[in-house]
C-alpha cells in the first residue's frame, strides 16, 4: 500500500484503517489485510492510562511508532501528530514529522482544518505525506467542552467543508471525518478528490477506522456508540488468567509436558 494506491481506492474500494500501538497489534493487523495502520496518540487512553490524548508526547510516539514497524515491516503507517509537535511553529513541525519517517511512519495525521493549510503544504513539499483530521479532534476537546457531535449548526457545516476542501488543496492525501453528522460527511465526501476515511460519522465515507481496544473488546468501562465490539477479549484474557491462577494454586501447573528432566 502507498499513498497513490490509497487515493486511487476512492469510490471504488472502502479502506480499511485500525489504530495499533505495539508491534504484535500490528503484526495481527497487517496479516488481517487492514488497509492502514494508525498509531493513534489514543495511545494515550488506551495504553498509558492518561484521560485523553493531550498528555501523549514526541518521545512516546516515537517510541511506539517503531514498535509497530518493527511488527508490520510491510504495512502502510501512519503516524499521529501529538499535542504540541505541531502547533507551535512550521519548522518545528516539519522536523518532529520527518523524525516519525525515519523511524518508519509512511505518513503522519494532523488534527485541524483550514488553519493547518499552510503546515500541511510545507510538510508536503518537504516530502512528508499528510492525512487531515477534522470534526472531533480529541486534542481540542477542551475548546468543544467534551467529546460532541461535529457539523450540526450552518457554521459547524461550511468550516468542515471549507476545511476539507483546503487540506486537500494543500495537497492531503486522505481525511479523517470523527464524529461529523452524516449527512455533512457525506457532502464532504461527495466535494473533495481524496478519500475520507470516517469514525462515528456514517457509512458514506470512502473508509472507516476503529481503536484497536474499542473494536477488540480490550475496555469493558468504555462502549461509544460509534464504535462496534467484534469481540469481548477483555473478558476471554480475565478468564485465562483466573485459569492460570487457579491451576498454580492446585499444583496442576506446570506439568510434566512443561518441565525440563536432567
Amino acid at each position: 500500500m502507498n499513498v497513490e494506491k490509497l487515493k486511487k481506492m476512492k469510490g471504488k474500494e472502502k479502506i480499511v484503517m485500525v489504530t495499533a500501538y505495539d508491534a504484535p497489534s500490528a503484526r495481527m493487523a497487517y496479516d488481517a489485510g487492514i488497509d492502514v495502520i494508525l498509531v493513534g496518540d489514543s495511545l494515550g487512553n488506551n495504553v498509558l492510562g492518561y484521560k485523553n490524548t493531550i498528555p501523549v508526547t514526541m518521545e512516546e510516539m516515537i517510541i511506539h511508532v517503531a514498535a509497530v514497524r518493527r511488527g508490520a515491516p510491510e504495512a502502510f503507517i501512519v503516524a499521529d501528530m501529538p499535542f504540541l509537535s505541531y502547533q507551535i511553529s512550521i519548522e518545528k513541525a516539519v522536523e518532529n514529522a520527518g523524525t516519525f519517517l525515519k523511524v518508519g511512519a509512511n505518513a503522519v495525521k494532523i488534527e485541524g482544518g483550514e488553519e493547518f493549510g499552510d503546515l500541511v503544504e510545507r510538510l508536503v513539499n518537504s516530502g512528508i505525506p499528510v492525512m487531515g483530521h477534522i470534526g472531533l479532534t480529541p486534542q481540542a476537546v477542551n475548546r468543544f467542552g467534551g467529546y460532541k457531535v461535529q457539523g450540526k449548526t450552518e457554521g459547524s457545516r461550511d468550516y468542515l467543508v471549507r476545511s476539507a476542501k483546503e487540506l486537500e488543496k494543500r495537497g492531503a492525501f486522505a481525511i479523517v471525518l470523527e464524529l461529523v453528522v452524516e449527512d455533512v460527511a457525506k457532502e464532504i465526501t461527495e466535494s473533495v478528490s481524496i478519500p475520507t476515511i470516517g469514525i462515528g460519522s456514517g457509512k458514506h465515507c470512502d473508509g472507516q477506522v476503529l481503536v484497536w481496544h474499542d473494536l477488540l473488546g480490550l475496555n469493558p468501562d468504555f462502549s461509544p456508540r460509534f464504535s462496534k465490539k467484534y469481540v469481548d477479549l477483555y473478558s476471554i484474557v480475565v478468564e485465562a488468567l483466573k485459569r492460570f491462577k487457579e491451576e498454580v494454586k492446585n499444583g496442576v501447573f506446570p506439568g510434566e509436558e512443561h518441565t525440563f528432566k536432567s
